[in-house]
This record gives C-alpha cells, structure tokens and sequence, in this order.
C-alpha cells in the first residue's frame, strides 16, 4: 500500500498545471499586454506633445479611424466563422462611387444615395456567399476575386473618372446635382461636439459586440469558426450562417463607403484602395486584447484606437508618413506575438 501511495503522488504532481510566479506573468502579459501598449503609447504621446491631448484632436483621431474600424468590424465576422473578406475596402470604394452617381449624375437626395450605397454592399455580401458557399470556393480566393471584380466594375461605372459636381459627362453634358448637405454631415457633422461617423462607429461597435456575443447566432458564428463539421453535425445550417457574416460584413463595408464619400466630398474612383489593409490589421490586432486568441469586437476597436494613436502621434511629431507604416506593422507583429506564440506557449 505505501508503495502504491508513493507513485501516484508524483504521477499527481507531474500533471499539475504549473502556477508559478513566471507563468504567473506570462498570464498577465498575454492577458494584459496589448491594453498596456496602447495605454503606454497614448501616455507617451499625451506627454510629449501638448497638442495631442486637446479633445478636439482626439475626436479627430477617432473620425480618421473610424472607417477602418467599421470595415473591421466586418473583418471580424467573417474571421468568426473562420473565413477573411479581402473585398471590403473594394466595398468602400464602390460605396463612393455609388453614392457619387447617384447624386451628382441622378441628382437624387441623399436618403435615396444611402439606401443604394447599403444595397450595394449587399449585393457585394451575397456575391461573396455565392462563391464561398455555393460555388465551395476558399474564403480568401473568392474575396480577393470580388475585390477585383468590384474595383474595375466601379470604373466601368464612371467611366474610369472621378465624379465631382458640375463635370463634364461623356455626352458633353454637366452632371446636374451635388452632395446634399444633409448626405455631408455623415462625416463632417457632429451631435454634442462628437462628430456623428464617431458615434456611427460606436454605435456598430456596440451593435456588432451584442450580435456577437450575446446572442445565439454570434455563438453559431463562433462554433462554425472553431469546428465546421461539428457545428454541421449539431444540426446548424453552417452555410446559410456563413452567407449570413459575408452579407453583414459588405453592408458594414458599404457604412465605410458612405462616410468615405462624405469625408471627401466627390466619387474619388481610388477611395477605399488603402482601407482593405488597415480594417485587416485592426481585426487582426483585435485577436490579442485580453488574451482572448480570437476574433472579437472591442479588439478590433482598441486595435483601430491603437492604429489611430499611432499615425495621429506621428505625424504630430512631424515624422515622415512612411515610418508610420513601419511602426504599424511592427505593432501588427506584436499582436500576433500575443496572440499565438505566447498563447501557445501557455497552453502547451
């Protein structure tokens, strides 16, 4: 009996989790370290530029990433059932062009310019959800083809120009409208001193976190993300689901589109070009935020207040934009350090 005692203590003790004090902190640093570099990061900037804590740059910062942030958002859907959508800041860039034709070429409202713009970003998420589910084609190849099925689609649409008021059209006539001031205020207009795309953003933010995590269909998404065949197996309609988080995701990207359009003005045919590559970041940055290791909304906003913190303090300090791509792609890296060696490690 003793003999018996004797080794089942240590076979007891070697599968004991460690609970040391290293293991302790790298718990904490998993947990904690990507909230502490954006707080660090906000402290740093604060204190060495006195410009940088005045509300109204602030507000700014946050209207700049506001587009990324929401196109995100959407990001983070797809991300949930375990696919990406490449197409999104194509989405935008429709939306501009959209928006721009309907009311500079059509001369419509702008009511009836965001019920198009919101269309078209479905139109775009079925699409998606044909080819990812329907047609079986991998996630990432089926966006990265609507990408560029969209951005020459929206050249064709305005005959490879940008559409401003009073230009001249291809019949020789001039465009007879221009944005509406209501359709203008989307970016440029604020409620309370809060410019109204930051509270759009907010808004979604919240919208988005409730779908997500409060709800039944966000814990499907979540469960199609993490094993599909189990999900299937459980009874979920695992396609119809999938088509579900594409459509969202080009709707949100068609809401990135309409604040574009209002921020500059006129249908610039490159507007979303750059967007694709920062709404990626942000919901990739999002994954660390309190050791979580997966898709979640408010990491993919800290991750968009992060990148913001970082272009806007830059380029306060006059530092050319280029090393700005440096610093975010470093940051980038780090997040994913959070997110899966760390992680890994603590999990092995």
């Amino acid at each position: 009996m003793t003999t018996t005692q004797s080794t089942e203590v240590p076979a007891q003790a070697a599968i004991r989790p460690a609970t040391g004090t290293p293991v302790r902190v790298q718990n904490a640093v998993i947990k904690y370290g990507f909230v502490f570099v954006t707080v660090a990061l906000f402290l740093y900037f604060a204190l060495s530029e006195g410009s940088f804590r005045e509300s109204a740059t602030l507000l700014d910062t946050l209207r700049y990433v506001s587009v990324a942030a929401i196109l995100g958002l959407g990001v983070t859907l797809t991300m949930a059932v375990g696919g990406m959508d490449m197409s999104v800041g194509a989405v935008a860039g429709l939306g501009v062009s959209v928006a721009a034709q309907t009311m500079v070429v059509f001369n419509q409202v702008g009511t009836v310019a965001i019920l198009a713009v919101l269309v078209a970003g479905a139109l775009a998420g079925l699409l998606n959800a044909l080819l990812i589910v329907v047609l079986k084609i991998p996630d990432m190849l089926a966006t990265l083809g609507t990408m560029f099925v969209i951005q020459g689609s929206k050249l064709i649409l305005v005959d490879g120009q940008s559409i401003t008021p009073g230009m001249t059209m291809s019949d020789g006539s001039t465009a007879p409208g221009r944005f509406t001031d209501g359709f203008l205020k989307i970016d440029r207009g604020t409620v309370l001193g809060i410019p109204i795309s930051v509270l759009i953003f907010g808004g979604l933010t919240i919208a988005a976190w409730v779908f997500l995590a409060r709800t039944r269909w966000g814990r499907v998404l979540y469960a199609i993300g993490a094993n599909p065949e189990a999900a299937r197996l459980a009874g979920i309609r695992v396609g119809a689901y999938r088509a579900l988080a594409y459509v969202i995701s080009g709707v949100l990207a068609s809401v990135g589109g309409l604040i574009l359009a209002s921020r500059i003005g006129q249908g610039d045919v490159s507007a979303g070009t750059s967007q694709l590559l920062e709404a990626v970041a942000v919901a990739l940055v999002g994954t660390s935020v309190l050791g979580r290791g997966r898709p979640n909304v408010w990491g993919t906003a800290l991750g968009a207040v992060l990148i913001g913190i970082i272009t806007t303090g830059l380029t306060i300090k006059g530092l050319p934009y280029y090393t700005q791509d440096v610093v975010e792609g470093a940051v980038l890296i780090l997040a994913l350090v959070f997110s899966f060696t760390l992680s890994k490690r603590r999990t092995a």
